[in-house]
């Protein structure tokens, strides 16, 4: 299943809205709240005042991506819209992809005309959530900032406002929440936290927009599933307050990793054998990341029976609030540096462990990164680079057709070799993107999109061994090895013409740097 996240388009791009897939597009009726104020006795300027749509405001970024498989141009400039609205402390709540490579950012307040700059303060990629404020703090007075409710019920009624489709008017939608589970995040690729659905309509340009319950945010809107109608998502409260409390020392270290899998435990013969009762409890211990948290405690075949209090089922579940999630959940309670109580089963018996948590970036490429732009290494047209998710989305559009079993071998490698294949991971796998043609590179039967497997003999384990493979070389020839299903091909650059060659390439392309490290 494929979930996607994206801003609206500005408003002189809303004649293309049929190609962008979904965003979240709830509504918010103020009716409620308005006959609440009145029904305590308050004027009608202050009921006005209060209504929680004030509080709403028009995100308007200018972004630039860079390109990744030619990693020193840029994409041309972007223009999109979103959602969010006031919290306290006179910063405003959004979503991370609303702003994710923002050269610009204005925000426009309910009902006003004026287009006032803003800037990022915090931006957590991982949980696709950002805190923005003002440049000038007195563009916000007036504004009475919104509050956090509690996790809504299943089956119970939630209202969202925002502006959709790039529109100027903000929109209203009711909906109800469908369930609570844990769901794949769009925006990093690669995290997955709690999530809540609704039936609420979804449209794009609604991304990081308030879902009421009663008076309270109950959640920010942020993705949907492209072809699936009456389905979106939103970031429930647990998420949104622990972003809030990470970012309180005035950083964001990110929602802690301990480094587990778990798998069910409901064969009886197999609980017979670990001498475990047949009473639904317990999840198998299948898999740990080395020198992860849960490594320095935990063994394969443990069964955990309880993390952070919850009672752990044979399904790999915990009751939460009412509902049944995965036992992840109980692991993203803390923050980075609190420790996390469990009960686990081993060797006949139970056994009460701690363990720290802490913040994991270690597959930071294996998931989107934005903000940064990619390192790269250019010599004599060869162009580097790291391989990671956002260069396998920028090849992938351009060329599955062709590169089908070149991309699924790069797949592997990003995705799948730290698991698989022990000892043989590399901490950042480098590709060769492309060939700048060239004479001195005209012989190169390798193109590029291929991983880099030895430089002159040195083994790739990161971008700065390219660097000094080919500038320490004393010899002839520089010989590149790159992996294939086999031992892969071979290539060889003479040494002395590369070098001459290099400065003369840069300028045919209009290449500024040969390096970004």
């Amino acid at each position: 299943m494929r979930f996607e996240a994206t801003t609206g388009p500005g408003p002189r791009r809303k004649a293309g809205l049929m190609f962008w897939v979904i965003l979240l597009a709830f509504g918010c009726a103020p009716a409620a709240w308005a006959e609440a104020m009145a029904e305590a006795g308050a004027p009608p300027a202050a009921v006005a005042e209060a209504a929680p749509e004030r509080a709403v405001v028009q995100i308007l970024v200018s972004s630039q991506v860079p390109v990744f498989d030619a990693p020193w141009r840029w994409q041309p400039i972007r223009r999109s819209t979103g959602t969010g609205f006031v919290i306290e402390g006179g910063r405003i709540m959004t979503n991370a992809h609303v702003i994710a490579w923002a050269k610009q950012i204005l925000i426009r307040r309910y009902q006003d005309p004026r287009l006032l700059p803003a800037r990022v303060v915090f931006a957590g990629h991982d949980c696709d959530l950002a805190l923005l404020e003002p440049i000038d703090p007195k563009d916000l007075d007036g504004v009475q900032a919104l509050k956090f409710g509690e996790l809504p019920a299943v089956q119970s009624t939630v209202v969202t406002c925002g502006y959709p489709a790039g529109g100027d008017q903000m929109s209203f939608t009711r909906g109800v929440v469908s369930r609570i589970e844990v769901q794949p995040y769009a925006h990093p690729g690669n995290r997955a936290w709690l999530a809540v659905q609704t039936d609420a309509a979804i449209n794009p340009g609604n991304s990081g927009g308030p879902v009421f319950q009663d008076d309270k945010v109950v959640g920010v809107a942020f993705q949907g599933i492209p072809g699936l109608q009456n389905a979106g998502f939103f970031i429930p409260p647990e998420v949104v307050s622990h972003f809030l409390n990470d970012v309180k020392d005035g950083r964001y270290d990110g929602f802690p990793m301990a480094g587990v899998s778990f798998e069910t435990l409901q064969n009886p013969a197999y609980r017979r054998l670990l001498g475990l009762a047949d009473d639904g409890r317990g999840a198998r211990v299948d898999w740990l990341r080395p020198e992860g948290p849960a490594a320095r405690a935990l063994r394969p075949d443990d069964v955990l029976l309880e993390a952070g209090g919850f009672p752990v089922g044979s399904d790999a579940m915990i009751p939460y609030r009412g509902n049944r999630v995965a036992v992840g959940v109980a692991f993203q309670q803390p923050q980075a540096g609190e420790n996390i109580a469990l009960k686990v089963w081993r060797e006949g018996r139970p056994l009460d462990l701690e363990i720290k948590m802490e913040a994991y970036d270690g597959d930071r490429l294996a998931g989107r990164q934005y903000d940064e732009p990619p390192r790269y290494f250019i010599h004599a047209g060869l162009v580097f680079t790291p391989l990671s998710a956002n260069y396998l989305d920028t090849v992938g559009q351009a060329g599955r057709d062709y590169l089908w079993e070149g991309l699924a071998r790069l797949t592997y490698e990003l995705h799948h070799r730290t698991v698989e294949g022990a000892g043989e991971s590399r901490p950042e796998p480098v590709v060769l993107a492309g060939v700048l043609p060239h004479a001195v590179n005209a012989d190169f039967d390798v193109r590029g999109r291929v991983l880099v497997n030895k430089i002159n003999g040195v083994r790739i384990e990161r971008l700065e061994d390219v660097k000094r493979a080919l500038e320490q070389n004393q010899g002839a020839r520089h010989l590149l090895e790159f992996s294939g299903p086999e031992d892969g091909p071979l290539e060889a650059l003479d040494r002395a013409a590369a070098a001459a060659a290099h400065a003369d390439i840069l300028r045919t392309y209009g290449i500024v740097a040969d390096q970004r490290f």
